[in-house]
């Protein structure tokens, strides 16, 4: 018997799930995430997960891990100092950017600094056309001589991006062979090679970000397998990319940009996992843990992918006010509203929750490591909605005074009104946040919201699922066993998989097929030698628009050779995808496609879910004191243990009338 690990830092807590290799659930884990060394909290858990299932590490054949840690670094600015080479002529394009105004009325706008200074910045003489041939060679001195002015500077990683290179790779590579010559210890990104896609600034920025947190990658990715080869795990570690698919630690090294999204990422999957196992191919992830809150349409089975994401925003809803990175990411909204989020009153004197959150270090007061501001988990833990005996099934006593005193005095007193008071509007503030925030999600991606289930996970998500819920008039909402770590699980459901991209515009009507075909088999190739077995699948897909538009829609392209044959076909897919967004098409207008995309993937591991206990004890563990607003304040409500609660038993909830039937579900591995 071999066994398989996942483990997702969070912002407060890393998560972690063992099975088996039949996939069955033998334990789940829960320890505080430790931010100054996040691996130290990932090898904590490993052993004491391993240890909650008798199982030796050496038995743990491999690990499937996913982290927050390079976005992060990118916000916080924390990563190499690093240098930008690029066409002469084109030193400031980086910050010139698009040349748009995210806000028009804004007189302050901000935009996020460029990775790579002014300073940093520097030109070769070189020069490609939009076909890829030569206009002007590149001058190899002027390399050279600059790697020592790059060195003398103390530039600590290089992105190379030139004009057009995504057509013709030859000068970026020339340039990485001459820097790897004359300064070996620096790493260096292509563009050609991480993102060989049209539309310069955003090629650029991706590259920078790259090799930005490469050196951060490197390190704590080799930390931690050498961490896991310590404790007797001889297997490989894998990381979760934010497409969805896994990857090896080389891959996850070389390019570090991939995995902005993956904890995330991994939750959708697992919603989509259930969904499919319980015959739901249309549901809502909902994902709230101690720092976030993400929602995410599964549709027709299968998360919705987008081709692009941005980090670093300067205001959260706005498009263009962030670095664009170029990767294929599971597609979601992300709101700064966890269990952690900060509780205060604004400079107009209106309650306010978020973005700012207290983290695992310290932590919501009610854990009593020293945290002063009031949380929203302090919040639900005053209403009665969490048991202070029985957090993390027990692990943690939590601080109730504490938390009534902080919320009450920072809050509630500022407002003229008491702790619980304070505490419900904490708790509807927030619900009304996720809410609107999943309303916008699916409007802009022509869906209707309050068809779809809700799959409600994460340690805080089924505490505040129903309300949610209710607010969207959903039709029903989904509380999985384990759906404290649930993103966790959603690693070990994730085959091994790459993403690939290359650009080739054209018109449909008139593209050039043999060279289209020739592309297709190249992705397909290359993902393929990185797969082992016979069960290897590849989705192919389009950026399309039509003709003069300034972005495209990803759209499904036919598998084997493509023709003339095929134009209908991708036509077809593009004006479905088109209408279900603005509600029309142009029939008659001509349609361009700008790139290529393949994804190659291999089987889907075997995994069940967590599941419920085999002894026939009596599921209702008591009652306790909760704060119901039908029933105008606090009421004595039935407590359940949620894993002894058998298939088919059913608990009676409020009537037509909210006549005040209540009850709580308790799950150790949630909040």
């Amino acid at each position: 018997m071999s066994y398989r690990i996942g483990a997702d830092i969070g912002g407060t807590f890393t998560d972690l799930v063992l099975v088996d290799d039949q996939g069955h659930v033998k334990a789940l884990g829960k320890v505080l995430s430790t931010p100054a060394e996040p691996d130290r909290g990932v090898v904590t858990g490993v052993i004491e997960t391993a240890e909650k299932a008798s199982v030796p590490p050496g038995e743990i054949g491999h690990m499937v891990h996913g982290t927050t840690l390079f976005t992060n670094a990118l916000i916080e600015r924390k990563g190499a100092r690093t240098a930008l080479i690029t066409t002469r002529g084109f030193r400031d394009a980086i910050e010139i950017a698009r040349e748009h105004r995210y806000d028009m009325y804004d007189l302050m706008i901000g935009r996020p600094d460029p990775i790579a200074p002014r300073d940093l910045r520097f030109e070769v003489t070189e020069r490609l056309l939009a076909d890829g041939s030569v206009l002007i060679p590149l001058e190899e001195d002027e390399v050279r001589a600059l790697a020592k002015a790059l060195a003398a500077k103390g530039v600590e990683a290089i992105a190379v991006c030139l004009l057009h290179s995504y057509r013709n790779a030859a000068h970026e590579a020339r340039i990485g062979e001459i820097l790897a010559e004359e300064l070996p210890d620096i790493p260096v990104a292509l563009s050609s090679d991480v993102v060989p896609e049209i539309r310069e600034y955003d090629r650029t920025s991706t590259t920078l970000c790259n090799v930005y947190v490469q050196g951060i990658a490197r390190s704590y990715l080799g930390r931690l397998k050498t961490k896991l080869s310590d404790l007797g795990m001889s297997g490989g570690l894998y990381v979760m990319q934010s497409h969805g698919g896994i990857c090896d630690v080389d891959t996850a090294e070389r390019y570090p940009i991939r995995l902005v999204e993956s904890g995330p990422a991994a939750g959708a999957l697992a919603a989509a996992r259930y969904g499919a196992m319980t015959g739901m191919s249309d549901i809502l992830s909902f994902d709230m843990g101690g720092t976030t809150a993400k929602a995410c349409l599964i549709v027709d089975g299968e998360p919705l992918i987008a081709p692009e994401f941005e980090v670093d925003r300067q205001y959260r809803f706005a498009k263009g006010s962030g670095l664009p990175v170029k990767v294929s990411v599971i597609e979601m909204i992300e709101i700064g509203a966890g269990g952690g989020s900060i509780a205060r009153i604004d400079g107009l004197e209106r309650l306010a929750v978020g973005p700012q959150s207290a983290g695992a270090d310290p932590g919501p007061v009610c854990y009593g490591q020293g945290g002063t501001q009031p949380t929203v988990t302090d919040a639900d833990l005053v209403l009665g909605y969490l048991d202070p005996a029985f957090f993390l099934g027990g692990s943690m006593a939590l601080d109730v005074d504490g938390a009534k005193r902080t919320i009450e005095d920072t809050v509630g007193k500022p407002r003229g009104i008491g702790a619980i008071e304070a505490a419900w509007g904490i708790h509807r503030q927030v619900n009304e946040m996720m809410a609107s925030a999943a309303r916008i999600h699916a409007i802009e991606r022509g869906q209707t919201i309050s068809r779809f289930p809700m799959f409600a996970f994460g340690g805080a998500g089924p505490v505040h699922a129903y309300r949610v819920a209710e607010i969207l008039r959903l039709p029903k909402v989904v509380y999985p066993l384990g759906a404290g770590v649930m993103s966790a699980v959603g690693f070990l459901s994730a085959p091994l998989g790459f993403d690939y991209i290359r650009s080739l515009p054209g018109a449909l009507d008139e593209m050039d097929w043999d060279a289209v075909n020739t592309l297709y088999t190249e992705m397909e190739h290359e993902g393929r030698s990185h797969l082992e077995g016979g069960d290897i699948t590849a989705q192919r897909a389009a950026d399309v628009s039509y003709r003069r538009q300034g972005y495209e829609l990803r759209v499904p392209v036919p598998n084997g050779p493509l023709s003339e044959a095929s134009v209908p076909a991708i036509r077809e897919a593009f004006e479905a995808a088109y209408g279900a967004i603005y509600g029309h098409t142009m029939p008659d207008a001509p349609i361009d496609v700008l790139s290529w995309r393949a994804t190659v993937s291999g089987a889907k591991p075997p995994l069940g879910l967590p599941e419920a206990k085999t002894e026939t004890a009596d599921p209702l563990k008591g009652t306790r004191q909760a704060y119901m607003p039908e029933a105008d304040g606090f009421t004595d409500v039935p407590v359940y243990d949620r894993y002894a609660l058998k298939p088919g038993a059913a608990l009676e909830g409020p009537g037509p009338n909210d006549d005040g039937r209540f009850a709580l579900l308790e799950d150790p591995g949630s909040f």
